[in-house]
């Protein structure tokens, strides 16, 4: 088979598998785009394959002139003494959905959802998620959460339909990755 022929199949099989039969998950009702750019430090995650052994991980989020969304995550492989990695995708914000839906563009052309699901009103905790539940973010303008705060985001997670046995507390030095 070519490599014409190919490419096309590829991309068409990952699209159909992208959409799957998942309920959608709900976003928040409004996010101020402006307000939650900056540091997000990754606390506890179902991890992609790049984030398994994630230490010090944080996300960060910059708006560019052309109002698409500048993505740097950097973390730490394995320990807290590896060398710092990172990651650069572009966020999309999806129209008509008032801040709370992007589209996270690690490869072109394709855009993976990224849906807001929590956000306190002081834009300080934060939990994105998808609607296939395969993977989610709880993260903090801080390196560390009460432990309270912590159980409510699980709750959160469960009533979202998360299989909490997946979650996995992102380590995070009191240096991060700065």
């Amino acid at each position: 088979m070519s490599v014409r022929t190919l490419v096309p199949l590829l991309l068409a099989s990952l699209m159909l598998g992208c959409g799957g039969n998942a309920r959608p998950i709900p976003p928040v009702a409004k996010v101020d785009v402006p307000r939650f750019m900056g540091d997000w430090y990754v606390i506890a995650h179902i991890p992609s394959r790049p984030e398994r052994e994630a230490f010090d991980a944080v996300e960060s989020y910059a708006l560019r002139p052309d109002g698409r969304i500048q993505t740097t995550f950097r973390y730490r492989k394995g320990s807290f003494d590896a060398p710092i990695k990172t990651m650069h995708p572009i966020g999309t914000v999806k129209p008509g959905t008032n801040g709370a839906e992007w589209g996270m563009q690690f490869i072109w052309p394709i855009k993976a959802e990224y849906v807001i699901v929590y956000l306190d009103p002081d834009y300080q905790q934060t939990i994105v998620g998808r609607s296939k539940r395969d993977y989610m973010w709880l993260m903090s303008r801080s390196p560390s959460l009460s432990e309270a705060d912590y159980q409510k985001a699980m709750t959160r997670l469960a009533a979202l339909g998360y299989d909490l046995s997946q979650v996995r507390r992102v380590p995070q030095s009191a240096a991060g990755t700065r």
